[in-house]
């Protein structure tokens, strides 16, 4: 995919994958998107920076995308690019492999900045993992998102999600027909929101932290939009995935709402 052509349009096997998306949440799950994308940023250029908390994140925020009217090139990890089909797949909808571990993973960024310069929208996890905060809050993030952001200068829209962990167990595939079958009996409720632009105003990104900085600004902003989505768990979910570990050594300290 060539990410220096002057306007990046999403090719058709994207536009399909994203209306396909639709018809597998609508099987398993009911979704409600809340928020909207401005008009003039639904092309790009611009950064959406979600939460993590399943592995069906992608098709739930692919299928929400499309309600609004967005189809980003996700920033995805190389083990799925290794993958015959599915790797063949992403790299024709231009999708961003990311080497996480290896030498290799700053060109995933500076294919990201070169692919927001184009014209388009990217959606990354700050969190760079699932997270595994007891409480399915935001984990203290990455700080990938946040220098994307000062390379490119291109806005970013926090997405917050809430849901998907009760469609597909995180250690699938193990567990997997057991959570689709409930799920297509249950049908819970998958609630997406695109908030507002986060404000990285007064962030000097020549400032010794800035990143930093700028990365809890954004987690900041996708806790505040989760925290409506989930009223009546505001400190443990109440669907307890057994196989999922909880980790609290990045445990990220919020600041308070204003």
């Amino acid at each position: 995919m060539d990410t220096a052509s002057a306007t990046w349009q999403p090719p058709a096997i994207w536009r399909a994958a994203q209306l396909l998306a639709r018809g597998v949440v609508a099987t398993v799950a009911r979704l409600e998107v809340t928020g909207d994308v401005p008009e003039d940023l639904r092309r790009g250029p611009l950064i959406l920076a979600a939460n993590h908390i399943s592995p069906f994140d992608p098709v739930v925020l692919t299928a929400a995308c499309r309600e609004r009217g967005v189809a980003p090139r996700i920033m995805a990890t190389g083990g799925l690019f290794r993958t015959p089909v599915v790797g063949a797949l992403m790299r024709r909808a231009g999708h961003i492999r990311v080497d996480r571990g290896t030498a290799a993973v700053g060109r995933a960024l500076d294919d990201a900045a070169a692919a927001v310069a184009a014209g388009s929208v990217i959606l990354v996890y700050p969190e760079g993992r699932i997270g595994l905060d007891p409480g399915m809050w935001p984990e203290r993030g990455k700080t990938g998102a946040a220098r994307l952001a000062f390379a490119c200068g291109a806005p970013v829209i926090p997405v917050a999600q809430w849901g998907s962990h009760e469609v597909v167990p995180y250690r699938a595939p193990k567990g997997l027909p057991g959570g689709l079958a409930r799920s297509v009996v249950r049908r819970p409720v998958i609630r997406v929101h695109f908030g507002e632009p986060v404000d990285l105003t007064g962030v000097d990104s020549g400032t010794a932290g800035a990143a930093r900085r700028a990365t809890d600004r954004i987690v900041d902003a996708i806790t505040d939009a989760l925290v409506p989505l989930r009223p009546d768990e505001p400190d443990r979910p109440r669907h307890v995935d057994p196989g999922r570990p909880a980790d609290t050594s990045r445990a990220h300290r919020r600041r308070p709402p204003a």
